[in-house]
């Protein structure tokens, strides 16, 4: 089997789903008071152990099998960076990096990250910087509300603050989560396509080298406060990209 022979996700949905700023606006005004697993609660006690309470917390989320996280806690030394997968299994194969060469400054984390974005809340932590590295990005159109910009848990997002950054594979994720974003903050960040030259994570470099377009929202997002209706009443940083209409 050919190594680069990724294909693109298949759908039948082309564009934006109609039903997504309906969706947001609702998430918004509801809070989501789903219970803590209990797990979950561990989970995030473990990643901020070795936190010193001063360092920049970076959240790669959805880590996978950690090379990101790696990578990343190498490029921002001064950070505390934590990986979040809700597999174990994905997590125990950070292959080819023994225990022995992890960077001091990370931490992997088995956790739901419906939970483990809503405890930082809870906690009233921010974010320094905050990826989302090629989610699963469930392109049938019934699995709208599987996509994490139309998830219950979205509009804890932005109240995490720093530099959140979102790539994707697929046109249609990018133009939506840009989308639901916007109507939380009151501005629509703006996107760009992109190489996928770090490599950051498997997946990107098997979409790069199967030839793939590759996509890239980074927002600024400060320190952001939401009314009553989830809109943005602060939002001190500004959108970087490269805009797509």
């Amino acid at each position: 089997m050919s190594y680069a022979n990724s294909t693109i996700p298949e759908s039948a949905q082309q564009c934006v789903h109609r039903h997504l700023p309906r969706l947001v606006a609702r998430h918004a005004r509801e809070p989501f008071r789903k219970p803590f697993a209990e797990y979950n609660r561990r989970a995030i006690d473990v990643a901020l152990e070795g936190w010193d309470g001063h360092a920049g917390l970076i959240l790669d989320a959805g880590c996978g099998v950690a090379h990101s996280t790696i990578a990343i806690a190498r490029a921002h030394p001064q950070a505390w960076v934590i990986g979040v997968d809700q597999s174990a299994d994905r997590l125990e194969r950070r292959k080819p990096y023994p225990s022995s060469m992890m960077p001091a400054n990370m931490v992997l984390v088995r956790a739901d990250l419906v939970d483990f974005w809503r405890l930082l809340a809870a906690r009233d932590l921010r974010l320094s910087r905050h990826y989302i590295l090629y989610p699963n990005p469930w392109p049938k159109i019934g699995h709208l509300g599987r996509r994490w910009h139309a998830h219950p848990v979205f509009p804890i997002l932005p109240r995490l603050g720093g530099t959140l950054e979102l790539r994707t594979n697929w046109r249609v994720y990018v133009e939506e989560f840009a989308l639901a974003l916007g109507l939380l903050l009151g501005y629509e960040p703006r996107w760009e396509g992109y190489d996928g030259g770090e490599g950051l994570t498997p997946f990107e470099r098997k979409y790069r080298d199967s030839g793939q377009a590759l996509y890239r929202l980074s927002v600024s997002l400060g320190d952001v406060a939401l009314d009553g209706d989830g809109r943005a009443v602060h939002a001190s940083g500004q959108c970087h990209g490269e805009s797509h209409e």
